[in-house]
């Protein structure tokens, strides 16, 4: 699979948007395979900070995830090659030094959002690259659920999580928040890991 344009959108602004990413029996399938963990229960609620800090806050944001670990089901494991063969695209282009790529599944329930944040973490840098991939086939616009990107001169972009669609973006750069959804919305949410410099240390 071609990958120059994600390379050259995210050399260029940062972010990048590719439609139809995934072929559409493949994003049903990652579909059916999310919303059959979930009504088994093995999406958890997500929660905010990290270690022993971390704690579900509804009010911040109200997903459920579970974490794809390879063996788990052959359409993950396709995915997760895919992915990894885009982290040696981006490492040979643009040089980022990314050593994996971290992924779960992700259902927010209808009411359910996620107020603005950043996907890095103050003291840890390592999350370089974030990849949104959405596994909605019936998505209409009274659904809600979009994510929207905060961009640098102040204006913002708004996503449909529409099935199969990629979206990007460096993970430092861009605050953005999931808007409230109507319905279930469904995504795999990622990120590109380099190691991370010991800020404490500087």
């Amino acid at each position: 699979m071609p990958f120059s344009t994600i390379i050259d959108d995210l050399a260029e602004r940062g972010w990048s948007l590719q439609s139809a990413f995934l072929a559409h029996d493949v994003t049903q399938k990652l579909a059916d395979e999310c919303r059959r963990r979930y009504a088994e229960g093995t999406l958890a609620p997500a929660g905010v900070g990290r270690g022993e800090e971390q704690a579900v806050r509804e009010g911040i944001r109200g997903d459920h995830i579970h974490w794809l670990e390879e063996g788990q089901a052959e359409v993950c494991d396709a995915y997760l090659a895919l992915m990894d063969e885009l982290r040696q695209t981006l490492n040979r282009e643009l040089f980022l030094g990314l050593e994996e790529f971290e992924c779960h599944f992700a259902l927010y329930p209808p009411g359910a959002f996620y107020q603005t944040h950043l996907d890095r973490f103050r003291d840890d840098d390592s999350r370089c690259v974030t990849a949104v991939v959405y596994l909605n086939p019936d998505w209409q616009p009274a659904d809600g659920g979009e994510l929207r990107m905060h961009l640098a001169d102040g204006s913002s972009l708004d996503i449909p999580p529409l099935a199969g669609n990629l979206l990007m973006f460096l993970s430092g750069d861009f605050p953005h928040e999931v808007l409230v959804t109507q319905t279930d919305r469904l995504s795999l949410t990622g990120w590109f890991r380099r190691r991370p410099v010991d800020v404490l240390a500087l």
